[in-house]
């Protein structure tokens, strides 16, 4: 039996605990076409180092969006992306995997285990930042102020609130757009300054290079590409797929072409046609 048959499943706590059954039957289809050692970790300690210990055997991860990044910044530390492949189950609630199958992973458990054992490794593209973080999917800067709380909004509790402001005084006759004093560079390229406010901005990874689009207050979004894309001012927090981190006053953020190695159905589109 060749290496690529053996397997080490790391399954997270928290897709044992959200759909037991649907990590059993994973389990049955994965263990039913190689040969496959089951990890089961019960702390964020635990799943590093049943990943730091996997050997020869090809990593599978069974969990949601969260648990994704989180063994692609392990790997990304460890400088051992660009060896290797991983191999991901989806398990979770449906809006914690929308990164997941945005990369091209099929939303069926079964269907992402037979990918693992009959599909094709594809290379994909990384947003890493100066802090060793990676970004998957979509990066945005700032982070709104629910996100940085870990709430998303509205809440029940947001809901009341305005509505007693609203019985209490008026409503505005035009909504209220939020701006920020950030400085944007894309490859040396000044986009913005800290004289002149912005809504924000998003970033993704899209075929080697940063798609960056820059949210106006009162005029069309500006789009651009860059390989590296700096963001400076006050104290901001950002958003990185479904982190919230920060607060910071600079951070740097470099696309790494084919950086990875995701198994995906031989059949599926390549992921960036899927997001698009």
């Amino acid at each position: 039996m060749s290496a690529h048959d053996q397997l080490l499943v790391v399954i997270d706590p928290v897709a044992r605990r959200s759909d037991g059954e649907s990590v059993r039957i994973a389990k049955d289809v994965l263990c039913a076409g190689a040969e496959a050692k089951i990890c089961l970790p019960n702390s964020p300690e635990e799943f590093s180092r049943a990943l730091a210990r996997r050997g020869s055997r090809r990593p599978v991860v069974v969990g949601d969006d969260r648990t994704l990044l989180r063994t692609v910044t392990l790997l990304h530390r460890e400088r051992e992306l660009a060896h290797g492949e991983l191999s991901f189950v989806p398990i979770g609630a449906p809006g914690s995997l929308e990164v997941t199958h945005a990369l091209g992973v099929p939303q069926s458990a079964v269907a992402a285990a037979r990918a693992v054992l009959d599909g094709a490794v594809r290379r994909l593209d990384l947003l890493v930042d100066d802090s060793d973080g990676v970004v998957l999917g979509d990066l945005r800067v700032p982070a709104v102020p629910g996100d940085a709380l870990g709430l998303a909004p509205p809440t029940v509790w947001g809901t009341c609130r305005s509505l007693v402001r609203t019985l209490v005084r008026p409503s505005p006759a035009h909504p209220v757009v939020r701006t920020y004093r950030l400085r944007v560079e894309a490859d040396g390229v000044l986009l913005s300054d800290v004289n002149a406010p912005v809504e924000g901005l998003t970033v993704r990874s899209l075929g080697g290079m940063a798609d960056v689009t820059v949210l106006l207050p009162s005029a069309p979004a500006f789009h651009t590409t860059a390989h590296v894309l700096t963001v400076s001012g006050p104290d901001f927090r950002y958003q990185a797929d479904s982190v919230v981190a920060g607060p910071v006053r600079r951070r740097t953020w470099t696309v790494l072409p084919g950086a990875w190695g995701l198994t995906l159905p031989k059949e599926a589109r390549k992921p960036q046609d899927a997001r698009s």
